[in-house]
Parts: structure tokens; sequence; C-alpha cells
């Protein structure tokens, strides 16, 4: 069993930048791959980017691609989100989640993943 928690959302205005966390409680975090998503009002639940156990490989999708950074410290438990030139479009609550999968990056689709934090809201002003 593994337990998410996000925190680092809030409000920021267009141009601005916000880093996100995500701690992980129980055992064996780096037999994880990461990967971060997000739902915006009305919207579907969207795949951001994921990264594998090592921190190695990473992958975005095209819309936060040269904007955001994944990156994880399997010493501290912890995959974090850096999100820079922030647009409105980036409003949504974002959520952490973990797939148990080996040496490769976590999937692209929310039912790939395994355990889901309960999300921090990120507004963009314009």
């Amino acid at each position: 069993q593994v337990q998410l928690v996000e925190s680092g959302g809030g409000l920021v205005q267009a141009g601005g930048s916000l880093r996100l966390s995500c701690v992980a409680s129980g055992r064996a975090f780096s037999n994880y791959a990461m990967g971060w998503f997000r739902q915006g009002p009305g919207k579907d639940r969207e795949f951001v980017a994921t990264i594998d156990w090592s921190g190695a490989d990473t992958f975005y999708a095209d819309s936060v691609k040269g904007r955001f950074t994944i990156s994880r410290e399997n010493a501290k438990n912890t995959v974090y989100l850096q999100m820079n030139s922030l647009k409105p479009e980036d409003t949504a609550v974002y959520y952490c989640a973990a797939e148990r999968v080996a040496f490769q990056l976590g999937g692209l689709s929310p039912g790939d993943y395994d355990y889901w934090g309960h999300g921090t809201q990120v507004t963009v002003s314009s």
C-alpha cells in the first residue's frame, strides 16, 4: 500500500512558476514509476508527465513540454513537478500517481496507475 500526498498548489499569475511536491509513504518507493495528471473544470483527467524509477527517463504531454519538469528524490520518497511559464489553461487540480512497474516510465492513462493522491489545486490568473 502506498499513500501519496501532494502539496505546493496555489494561485499564481500567468507567466509565473510553482513547484508541486508529492510525498509517498509505504515501502519501496523506488519500485514505482510516478506520474502527474491534472483535471480542469468539466474536463477529463489528463496526463501531464511521468518519470521512471531512477529519475533518468521522463516523458511529457505536448501541452507542457519545455515548461514543466518532473523529478524525484528516492531518498526522500518525493516526486516534484516544477511548472514554469504558467498559462490560464494550466488551471486544474493536479494529482500524483504511482505505478508499480520495473525499469520503465509510467503509462499515459489514469487506468495504468495503482495509487493516487487527493490532488492540489493550481489556479493561474490572466
